[in-house]
């Protein structure tokens, strides 16, 4: 019997070593060696400190910034470590009354009409750092006026963070959030 299980037992042990240890060790070398930042969580910094990831929404609420969709992480909006989507299907009455809701909102203060649908729902992982370039062309008037700004200027900001899809053909173009805020913060007032 002895001799059907060493093999058995061999077998386990290298295949453990070689997938769960070599394959892993090799890959995370060669991503730190060909993509740092992307294998560091492509994080962004200002003054040696880290301010955020450019692959994790963060909760902006002031009027002098551009907002991110809503996040459904919970009761902390874009926690890293508890992503997560509602989970409300489209037929649920509770998403229904908080779409309504948000979708007046947003009208009441000036968001164009019709509300772009990123504005109002949730992404799949409530961590998504992006949002349409509708819905940041409809927060212009509002940042310009908290902000004292002429909204031509910033709507040249907006179309100039503006990401096209990839290859011109994959996915759809957005603006990431973060990075559009640090560029409002940079501007000259």
């Amino acid at each position: 019997m002895l001799n059907h299980i060493r093999p058995a037992l061999t077998l386990v042990v290298a295949l453990t070593a070689l997938t769960g240890l070599a394959y892993p060790l090799a890959i995370t070398g060669i991503a730190q060696a060909l993509f740092p930042a992307e294998a560091n969580g492509s994080l962004i910094e200002r003054d040696g400190a880290v301010i955020g990831s450019v692959l994790v929404g963060q909760n902006f609420t002031s009027d002098r910034y551009f907002w991110p969709r809503p996040s459904a992480t919970g009761p902390d909006p874009y926690n890293a470590a508890a992503s997560s989507g509602s989970n409300l299907g489209t037929t649920s009455a509770r998403l229904k009354e908080r779409v309504t809701a948000d979708v007046g909102r947003l009208t009441a203060i000036g968001m164009m009409s019709p509300v772009p649908a990123d504005a109002v729902t949730a992404s799949g992982s409530g961590l998504d750092p992006h949002i349409s370039p509708a819905f940041a062309r409809g927060q212009i008037a509002r940042v310009a006026i908290a902000r004292g700004l002429d909204p031509v200027d910033l709507a040249s900001l907006v179309e100039q963070r503006i990401e096209k899809p990839a290859l011109g053909v994959i996915g759809e173009a957005r603006v990431n959030v973060l990075e559009l805020n640090l560029a409002l913060d940079a501007l000259k007032m």
